[in-house]
């Protein structure tokens, strides 16, 4: 008997996230081991009179793939994928790793090399989203994984993540409403505000937000989620910052990252471990050493670490930068094949500013 909460969690995806209608072709993306989920996502998807699709990710083939392929075939785009991202009305991609890091001995060259080929296919997924012409969410099926990257056993894991979700509602879809007009009221706030300075352990960081628009994060592209996010001015950013996390990104984690900003531009990177790894990829292109996003975590349900960016992005009292691609919904123009998200913690002596007045304090809204 399938577990109540992944019903929940497919009948959200499907009617809340998606908005599937009758007709729409759904692409799944997922690994083996996400199958349940799977099944219960078709079952809702079919039920809509959506044609659904499942593409499966066997796990290897992306390791064996950046190791024996050419330079012809590591920047060529499967038609498959290009017919998803410019023609499909909608898209689920289900994270469900059984092993993270499966890229670590992988050369981060032939990575930056892969990634730099998808950056145009990107820039019409990222339109697409933002005209509404193609629905996209992502998710995350617990496994194995995840949970020892979380240090947690997997039924805690689990536990972890279907609270986050809301699931253990009877009506998640109501609870996710009801955050997303709280989160709608400091959207509100935000309008017409022109710099933010953010200020917390070895972090002192101003940013532009002038004629930029803040989107309200609420479930419906990341499941779960809880954050509002903009597109900064490209050479706004000067300052420092330090990132409290973590920052994992094509299977690889680097720690305690350092960035410096003159003009918007990042003009010094040092991390405690992946130094090699952050470097290539700060040079796979121009945009890739300006910010692409800024953003607030507002999911009080996600409260610890997880080494896992859906997740730690959303933390409530946390604040994120994204460097590389903007997202075009935000008024932000920056563009690259990267888009990379760092974690700062400021929920012990942090502080945002907005126009000069305190907006958070401590990781808590003023």
């Amino acid at each position: 008997m399938s577990d109540i909460r992944l019903q929940r969690m497919a009948h959200l995806l499907v009617h809340y996230s998606l908005s599937l209608h009758k007709g729409d072709r759904l692409a799944i993306d997922a690994g083996p081991v996400a199958a349940p989920l799977v099944r219960e996502v078709v079952r809702e998807a079919l039920r809509a009179g959506a044609h659904p699709e499942v593409f499966v990710q066997l796990p290897g083939i992306r390791e064996l793939y950046l190791q024996e392929a050419s330079d012809e075939q590591l920047t060529y785009i499967p038609a498959t994928r290009r017919m998803v991202y410019e023609q499909y009305e909608a898209l689920l991609s289900i994270r469900s790793d059984e092993n993270t890091k499966e890229l670590n001995g992988i050369d981060p060259a032939r990575q930056a090399r892969a990634q730099q080929a998808t950056s145009a296919l990107l820039q019409t997924f990222m339109q697409r989203g933002a005209d509404g012409s193609l629905r996209w969410c992502s998710t995350l099926f617990p496994t194995n994984a995840y949970a020892q990257d979380a240090g947690m056993s997997l039924s805690s894991f689990e536990e972890f993540v279907y609270h986050a979700c809301f699931l253990n509602d009877e009506d998640p879809i109501a609870r996710w409403q009801e955050l997303s007009a709280q989160q709608q009221e400091l959207v509100e706030r935000l309008k017409g505000k022109r710099e933010v300075h953010i200020v917390g352990p070895e972090t002192d960081l101003t940013l532009s937000v002038a004629d930029r628009v803040f989107i309200n994060s609420d479930g419906k592209r990341n499941f779960p989620s809880g954050e509002i996010f903009t597109g900064p001015v490209e050479n706004s950013a000067n300052g420092f910052i330090r990132f409290s996390f973590p920052a994992s990104y094509n299977g690889r984690s680097v720690e305690d990252v350092r960035l410096r900003f003159e003009n918007g531009v990042v003009v010094e990177a040092t991390a405690a471990q992946g130094q090699d790894f952050l470097e290539r990829m700060l040079s796979m292109d121009e945009g890739a050493r300006r910010l692409g996003e800024f953003a607030f975590g507002n999911n009080r349900h996600v409260q610890r670490c997880t080494r896992n960016i859906l997740f730690d992005e959303k933390i409530g009292g946390t604040i994120h930068l994204a460097l590389g691609r903007s997202y075009p919904e935000t008024g932000g123009v920056n563009e690259s094949a990267l888009h990379w998200d760092m974690v700062c913690d400021l929920r012990s002596g942090g502080e945002v500013r907005v126009d000069g007045e305190v907006f958070s304090k401590n990781g808590e809204f003023v």
